[in-house]
């Protein structure tokens, strides 16, 4: 996945635990010019995320397919992204100590260096985790550049916009690193915070009623889709 390309990722929730609608979803990223999907156990279990990897595997999908296995269960995520060729995984967080409790930095590592072709997108500091009070976001982030391939940053919430400060702020300390913006998105803000961060993930957004658990729109991901092509060209042209 090439970050100077500003990438879309599109969040696959396994509604009802269905491979078919998962794979139904995928097609229309695929056809909406997405450039890539996670599938994610958000409305489903690892069992249908599994079965959904495994069916994907077998079709030509022109779009990188990432793993997240909620909450931050990065083994099982690596096991699946290498057993069926994924490209990435996402995680919460890859740096920082949190009061709901922190990634097992030791038995990641070794996995990440086992495995350094699958890519890591990690946040730092995201949504529905609170940092314990001695934390320091500079640090923390800064410890998520050697752990990731890219950082995401996230507001309060799924569906709930990043605030546009929070994305300045993570871009002022990570520098050119990778910074994905992962939640929140929508037609109207894209073209700001896409001018800032290096690619997206959303899920919200494209559904109906921007609930996870409807049904993909294709009108509003097409819409989205412009305003992304407008940041891209405003990169090209700054």
């Amino acid at each position: 996945m090439d970050f100077k390309e500003k990438p879309v990722i599109g969040m696959i929730h396994l509604v009802h635990d269905s491979v078919d609608i998962a794979l139904s979803e995928l097609h229309i990223y695929e056809k909406c010019g997405l450039d890539g999907a996670i599938i994610e156990n958000y409305h489903g279990s690892y069992s249908g995320v599994e079965k959904t990897l495994e069916r994907a595997s077998r079709l030509d999908f022109n779009l990188s397919i990432g793993v997240n296995i909620l909450p931050n269960e990065f083994e099982k995520a690596f096991e699946l992204a290498s057993r069926f060729n994924a490209d990435f995984i996402q995680l919460d967080h890859v740096a920082g100590q949190y009061i709901q409790g922190c990634l097992d930095y030791n038995s990641f590592i070794p996995l990440r260096k086992k495995l350094p072709e699958i890519k890591v997108l990690g946040g730092v500091w995201p949504k529905y985790y609170q940092p314990i009070e001695s934390s320091c976001l500079e640090k923390d982030l800064l410890k998520g550049i050697e752990r990731a391939d890219a950082i995401v940053v996230t507001g309060s919430g799924t569906g709930i916009a990043t605030p546009l400060e929070k994305v300045k702020q993570f871009r002022r300390i990570l520098g050119d690193f990778p910074l994905i913006v992962g939640a929140g998105l929508n037609s109207e803000n894209a073209y700001e915070q896409l001018c800032i961060a290096d690619g997206a993930i959303v899920g919200s957004c494209f559904k109906e009623q921007n609930r996870t658990e409807r049904p993909l729109v294709r009108e509003k991901i097409e819409k989205f889709m412009s305003e992304v092509k407008r940041a891209r060209e405003f990169k090209l042209n700054s």
